[in-house]
């Protein structure tokens, strides 16, 4: 699913317009008569009622015109509640204007934050008549928003959050909650805290970032007559990851019968130090149970014994001279062990000793193969980024916003302000001219940024997953499926999905309190459940 931002979304109406002759006002009221039944299908019969129409400048102050006209159409009552002066609306929005006076409305002019406190007993007078209330309407911001909310409009957001009034009444936004960024997901000062968000056309890359369902509720796409050739023939940066498109990446999964254990990769993870051997058993497992052929591990000699009992369908690579961390020193027996290997994962529970950043460092430059760049080997490429040469391979980056935040130089509440604008910082960054690079910003709504800025934001995974080691399968999954033959970019955005639904599936029937290894035994199901939906 295509998500385009604002410029994005804009440039597909002037093409629909324009290029196709479909009018504006003619778009504005297929916005209004879609939201309208979405409102009848989910609150029920609208006869008998009234709804709150809060109405800002622009187009979305016109489609909450539209909808309220045809609320009226279905017996509820509209009561409109403009933000600006009425005189102030041009265009598409001016001509639903007319309509409403025509029809002879009601309507009141709130231009103060005296005039805000007067809904309330507005609202009161009119339910006292023995008519209940069926929605809020926020018609007052779109997609079209820069700048953080204040005076009157901030008093009014805050009385519709509050609605002390209203309590039980739900807030429908219209095209984008108001005060939500669509391209980022940042808060612009103030934002309506909808029940339900009614957007046109497409989702919007905001709409699904980190925390965004907070603000837009349960989230509706309103088909309002653009048609598919319009979007194919504009250029989208963004699209969510769903079931069916995750299920597609994964079809070449399905097996034959004539394979073996070979058919499907060899990996090879650097991973582990004293204290943190969990890290590499996690990703091992990740691995083994999103279907890799084979797992090694280059492991400290001391700590080989852990792991030898902890994996015991994995083989090991016991490192001579480190002793409780990876060290430098046995390189010639890691590159050894390199050779026949199909991907790498480094860096879960590896430890920031000199003698391993120096190791780290060599292997990042040096290895042909995919390579799954996770946790400290992340920490470590973070401090030495005036050192990065061009990698002799494929690299996929996999920061939590912490571990983002040093690799570009900026703080974790920069990070989650911004996600979108972080990943594609981070992905400059390290772009070298001739090598494919994935970056992937974790947390709610993973987000994936790729060659030409394509960005990809995941649907799956829930809160529950905030627990350790949930990363550390997460590169093993990965490594497993870029050793099954899928691109680095098709194996990031896929493993993200499946590593997500595999949180989910446990979520839904437990709620929080599961573990990374619960999670990497619930990778079998949801692969299953994947693939059987191809058929």
């Amino acid at each position: 699913m295509k998500l385009p931002g604002s410029e994005e979304m804009r440039a597909i109406d002037r093409c629909a317009i324009e290029e196709f002759g479909i009018p504006g006002v003619v778009l504005m009221e297929n916005a209004g008569t879609g939201t309208v039944r979405l409102i009848e299908e989910h609150f029920g019969t609208l006869s008998g009622t009234f709804a709150l129409i809060f109405i800002g400048p622009g187009n979305n102050g016109g489609d909450g015109l539209v909808i309220g006209r045809h609320l009226h159409q279905r017996g509820c009552e509209p009561v409109f509640f403009f933000l600006v002066s009425p005189d102030s609306l041009t265009g598409d929005a001016a001509v639903n204007l007319a309509v409403v006076q025509k029809l002879k409305l009601p309507f009141h002019v709130i231009d103060s934050a005296t005039r805000v406190k007067t809904i309330p007993v507005l609202f009161k007078q009119i339910e006292s008549r023995g008519k209940p209330c069926c929605a809020i309407i926020d018609a007052i911001f779109g997609t079209g928003l820069t700048r953080d909310i204040s005076g009157h409009f901030a008093d009014t957001i805050d009385l519709i959050n509050g609605r002390s009034f209203a309590k039980h009444t739900p807030v429908v936004a219209v095209d984008t909650p108001s005060g939500l960024d669509s391209d980022t997901g940042k808060i612009f000062g103030r934002c309506v805290t909808a029940t339900m968000t009614a957007t046109f056309g497409c989702a919007k890359p905001g709409q699904v970032m980190q925390g965004s369902s907070a603000v837009t509720g349960s989230l509706h796409v309103i088909d309002i007559g653009i048609p598919p050739e319009v979007i194919a023939k504009n250029t989208i940066a963004t699209s969510l990851i769903t079931a069916e498109t995750a299920a597609d990446w994964l079809r070449g999964l399905k097996r034959q019968a004539n394979t073996h254990k070979g058919s499907y990769g060899h990996l090879l993870i650097l991973a582990g130090s004293a204290g943190k051997t969990g890290a590499a058993i996690l990703a091992a497992r990740g691995a083994q149970r999103s279907g890799c052929g084979l797992v090694s591990l280059c492991v400290p000699y001391d700590l080989n014994t852990i792991l030898e009992t902890s994996l015991i369908e994995a083989m090991t690579v016991p490192l001579p001279t480190s002793s409780s961390v990876l060290n430098v020193s046995d390189l010639a027996t890691i590159l050894k062990h390199l050779d026949d290997k199909t991907a790498v994962v480094i860096g879960p529970g590896l430890g920031t000793d000199t003698r391993t950043a120096e190791l780290v460092l060599y292997l990042y430059h040096s290895v042909k193969q995919p390579m799954v760049v996770d946790a400290d080997a992340l920490n470590i490429l973070a401090r030495h980024v005036d050192q990065l040469r061009t990698p002799a391979g494929p690299r996929i980056l996999t920061p939590h916003p912490g571990e983002m935040a040093r690799l570009i130089g900026r703080n974790a509440t920069e990070v989650q302000e911004n996600r979108l604008d972080a990943g594609k910082l981070c992905y400059h960054r390290f772009k070298k001219k001739g090598r494919e690079l994935v970056v992937i910003l974790k947390g709610a709504g993973t987000l994936i940024v790729t060659d030409n800025e394509q960005v990809l934001i995941n649907t799956s995974g829930n809160p529950g997953m905030a627990a350790g080691g949930m990363g550390d399968v997460l590169s093993g999954i990965i490594g497993s499926l870029l050793c099954q033959g899928l691109s680095p970019t098709i194996a990031a955005a896929a493993g993200v999905y499946l590593h997500g639904m595999a949180g989910d599936g446990l979520y839904s029937e437990n709620g929080h309190g599961f573990t990374a290894s619960d999670l990497a035994c619930n990778l079998p199901r949801c692969l299953k459940q994947l693939l059987d939906h191809l058929s």
